[in-house]
């Protein structure tokens, strides 16, 4: 957490340069950086947390349906016209309050039960979610730092062979001129390096999209400049040491875990479908107070208003309003006896999800295991390969030294001369490309297996 903090604290740093109109802004970044960046600023990996706290939400709304329900209710009623016996006599009141307060409390909820088992399949899933994503992130961060090196080494040795034939068309061109080389070897030289201008734009071209795409998975502004640290080539030894640790084990695969989740969660489902055919029982209570200034039936029997004057009004009742307040509690129990077979039908549906998934399962497992096979064979064969290219460098290196002594003593050709620069310059990017390929490989072994940053 507190090297995470440090790199938002740089970030911020950074973008404040870029707001206060520095050009000298720059942020230097090794891979481990570039990974840890990433994982805390990249939407995707945002995302996929909060997902993580929404379904742990839902699990608290679940959890709720145990809790007691309490509810309250006020009522008044102003009569307009009262009902009126034969002989006119009136009764009823004219205003009325009424106030109630339920209170239920489930004693047995099966299917609340089930829900909340399902509900922590759903975390479960949210959370592996959340941790593919960011070992899919890591693989991209991974393998867009590693083109870039892959370009940046290209175009230094590009640039290096551009070097090395400007030196030939001008050492050319100045025994052209006086007489010792022919126009054709001059001409020659000047067709091998306009050759190779268009290689060094495109490779420059390759270096700018690919610093996007890094930029891009960092979450940071095209603007901000970023310089990488390391290279291609401090990287060999950890092609040179690979290899013994490699498993086919991919019982971590994110997307084969993410299928078990899947399944226990339908089994969860098919459970809570099942349970809402058992019966459930809960508690109530409920209070009610009751107000209203209905007359008191012994006034109006007495003959009513002209009948009971007085004292006698006064003594039969001295409060205006009558209040009752009766108080109930009781158990309910609920059996559901036939809902037209709807419960019968959801439990069959989910139970094909369930078959559906099996097979996925099935596939999906081969699928992951012909993957990680085939990761491990590009490991593999990159490795070789970079041995190879390392010798075929060395020869290359030596054949041009040579060809080039003989070119300047006047015993070879320019065409021998091309041959060995260009010869050069092929094993160089070879090589280059043999380790990136190696470390391309090795991100995506890492992703299929489901190693974290870390290597857990």
């Amino acid at each position: 957490m507190r090297r995470t903090g440090m790199k938002r604290l740089i970030l911020a740093l950074t973008f404040g340069a870029f707001a206060a109109g520095s050009a000298s802004a720059q942020l230097r970044l090794t891979l481990d950086d570039a990974i840890q960046m990433a994982l805390s600023e990249n939407p995707t990996i945002k995302v996929a947390d909060l997902d993580v706290e929404r379904y742990d939400y839902v699990k608290k709304e679940t959890r709720g349906n145990l809790l007691p329900s309490l509810s309250a209710s006020g009522e008044y009623t102003r009569a307009i016209e009262k009902s009126t016996m034969r002989g006119g006599i009136s009764f009823g009141a004219d205003n009325t309050f009424t106030g109630t307060a339920s209170l239920s409390v489930p004693l047995f909820a099966p299917a609340v039960y089930r829900t909340l088992k399902l509900n922590r399949t759903q975390i479960a899933s949210a959370v592996e979610a959340a941790r593919s994503s960011r070992i899919t992130l890591v693989a991209e961060v991974k393998k867009a730092f590693y083109n870039i090196l892959l370009a940046e080494q290209s175009l230094a040795t590009l640039e290096e062979s551009r070097a090395t034939i400007q030196r030939t068309v001008d050492d050319t061109k100045v025994k052209f001129e006086q007489g010792v080389a022919s126009e054709y070897d001059y001409l020659t030289a000047q067709v091998e390096l306009s050759n190779l201008l268009p290689t060094i734009t495109q490779t420059k071209n390759s270096i700018r999209v690919a610093m996007l795409q890094l930029k891009m998975y960092l979450s940071v502004p095209e603007a901000l400049s970023i310089e990488l640290v390391g290279n291609l080539d401090e990287m060999k030894d950890v092609v040179l040491a690979g290899g013994e640790t490699l498993s086919t084990d991919v019982s971590r695969n994110s997307d084969l875990r993410a299928l078990d989740i899947q399944a226990e969660m339908l089994r969860y489902q098919l459970k809570t479908t099942n349970a809402a055919r058992i019966p459930t029982v809960a508690a109530f209570g409920s209070a009610t107070i009751t107000g209203n200034d209905m007359e008191d039936f012994r006034k109006m029997v007495s003959g009513g208003a002209e009948a009971g004057t007085g004292e006698a009004v006064t003594d039969l009742n001295s409060s205006k309003y009558f209040w009752t307040h009766p108080i109930s509690v009781g158990v309910q129990i609920s059996i559901p006896i036939f809902s037209g077979l709807k419960n019968s039908y959801k439990s069959r549906q989910v139970k094909n999800q369930i078959e559906q998934l099996d097979l996925q399962r099935d596939y999906a497992q081969r699928q992951t295991t012909v993957a990680v096979e085939s990761a491990i064979n590009n490991l593999l064969t990159a490795r070789e390969t970079m041995l190879a290219q390392a010798r075929t460098m060395a020869q290359a290196d030596k054949a041009y030294h040579i060809s080039d002594t003989r070119f300047r003593a006047g015993a070879g050709t320019i065409l021998e001369l091309n041959s060995a620069q260009l010869n050069r310059t092929q094993a160089h990017l070879n090589y280059s490309q043999a380790i990136y390929d190696y470390l391309s490989a090795q991100a995506d072994y890492d992703r299929i297996v489901g190693r974290e940053v870390g290597g857990n």
